[in-house]
């Protein structure tokens, strides 16, 4: 927290958090283009729900994979996947060109991702995994594939099978993981995807205004309420019960309080930290997040199967990365479909519930900025005793501030700005928007997912015992319960609204 010579510019082209917002905005403009009738968009790839039996007695990729728009019909399923991997790589390419890495073994080692991806993508849409026995949209593939059983574990199952083949990567075969590693990048993936559902909030508020606005305000409340309880709680315990230094306690307590690895880092740099701190806590973030996408999703359908919108805002505040939490508000997501579904026959929108847990974390991501700020002060002038004019500039509030959460509200003010003044063309809009906020986000998901599994190396828990029991008593017996109970104040009796 140094005063430098930083520019309000610095990073604009060297860093993942713009980069993200970069390439969410780009795909989110081609996706506009529908408004001149032209479709940019549309040679996307989405996997369909097929079955094994059937596929093995007629064989074709149609049966397997289809353009994401109509206008592309025509298309081979085998060039429209090209199509998709060249634009990917090339998109992501640049940005690893921009950003200094090693380019080549970039999109050598995203080559095996991408493709991987897709495979992963496809095999969770066979039909005995996915299909759930009820009428939704005039199908029940469960009946139409006439299935004697099934797990109907929705779409959601191609995400649990990506984490599962990215878990085995990064812990059986770690020498191949290392190699991966220039391309798994979960925390670029993820924002780009989280912007990309900027796109899905503004089409939902123009489906539910009422419903999006009061996401969005109680979502900033529980954020704001949850700073107040976890981070004093945390440090508190950390420095009584654990005998943390001061340096150690605070790290700990902003990136299990605020939001993971990004406030970890901030903290470390507001008050001086040792960088030994910051990469031990965000260890500790990256694995815990992983027993928590797998754990809480099920867990919280369980035990508030009427809750959806409380559940969603409770994981945005318990999971402490972006990339998890999204991850982790998908499952979820996916899991209040299929009890939904089987219950009515009908669907909630998609992407609302995932909306109450990426809002939540939203929230908590823009004020990172401003608490490694007045941290940095705090520290200075009450646990160093240091003079703190001059000292730190308000510019790097900026600096902290997520360019990607930027973007995902930019997009989103944009959206309203057509439902507001151009109503006429919304239709157009939403055509080519719902392209680039479903094929799109859900592929970045997947990419995610298997990121997430390649980079977490249940290894490095080793020798870091006292550091670990206490990040799993603050986060379970107290991050998690605080959170639902704020989450329960803030959003009870909420609902999203129905698909059309």
């Amino acid at each position: 927290m140094e005063q430098t010579n930083k520019k309000w510019y610095s990073g604009m082209f060297s860093t993942e958090d713009w980069w993200s917002a970069w390439l969410g905005l780009f795909l989110f403009g081609l996706g506009l283009l529908s408004v001149w009738g032209f479709d940019a968009v549309g040679w996307m790839i989405k996997p369909k729900t097929w079955e094994l039996t059937d596929l093995l007695s007629d064989f074709s990729w149609s049966k397997l994979i289809k353009t994401s728009s109509k206008n592309y019909k025509d298309l081979h399923p085998l060039v429209a996947l090209l199509m998709s991997y060249f634009a990917f790589s090339f998109l992501t390419g640049l940005g690893a060109y921009f950003m200094k890495w090693n380019v080549k073994k970039y999109l050598k080692s995203f080559t095996f991702i991408f493709f991987t991806t897709v495979l992963l993508w496809i095999l969770g849409h066979e039909a005995h995994l996915s299909a759930v026995d009820a009428q939704v949209k005039g199908h029940n593939y469960y009946r139409e594939f006439d299935l004697s059983w099934g797990l109907q574990l929705g779409g959601g199952v191609s995400f649990i099978l990506a984490l599962i083949v990215g878990l085995m990567i990064g812990n059986l075969m770690r020498d191949f993981a290392r190699e991966l590693k220039e391309a798994a990048k979960p925390e670029w993936f993820i924002k780009t995807a989280i912007v990309l559902l900027g796109i899905k909030l503004g089409i939902m508020t123009m489906k539910a205004a009422g419903f999006t606005y009061e996401l969005a305000l109680a979502g900033a409340a529980a954020a704001f309420v949850a700073y107040l309880l976890f981070w004093p709680i945390v440090y508190f315990i950390s420095r009584k019960y654990f005998k943390l230094n001061r340096e150690s306690a605070a790290v700990l307590s902003s990136g299990i309080s605020i939001c993971g690895v990004s406030a970890s880092i901030a903290t470390a740099g507001a008050i001086k930290a040792k960088p030994l701190i910051p990469v031990a806590v965000s260890t500790l973030i990256i694995i815990f997040a992983m027993f928590e996408m797998i754990i809480l999703p099920p867990f919280y359908v369980n035990v508030a199967p009427d809750q959806p919108v409380v559940n969603g805002a409770a994981m945005g505040m318990t999971v402490k990365t972006d990339g998890a939490d999204a991850a982790a508000g998908a499952i979820l997501e996916e899991l209040h479909q299929i009890k939904f579904m089987k219950k009515t026959g009908k669907k909630f929108e998609e992407g609302s519930i995932l909306s109450a847990a990426i809002l939540t974390k939203i929230w908590i991501d823009i004020f990172i900025g401003i608490w490694a700020f007045l941290l940095a002060v705090v520290w200075m002038k009450f646990v160093e005793k240091k003079r703190v004019e001059q000292k730190i500039p308000v510019m790097e509030i900026w600096h902290r501030l997520p360019k990607f959460v930027m973007a995902y509200l930019l997009v989103w003010f944009i959206l309203l700005g057509f439902m507001y003044f151009l109503p006429d063309i919304v239709p157009a809009v939403k055509s080519g928007a719902n392209i680039v906020q479903g094929s799109y986000r859900k592929f970045l998901f997947m990419l995610t997912f298997l990121s997430i599994g390649i980079v977490t190396d249940f290894q490095k828990l080793k020798g870091m015992g006292r550091l670990t029991l206490l990040y799993a008593v603050a986060l379970f017996a107290i991050i998690a319960p605080i959170a639902y109970l704020v989450a329960w104040i803030f959003h009870h009796g909420m609902m999203p609204p129905l698909a059309e």
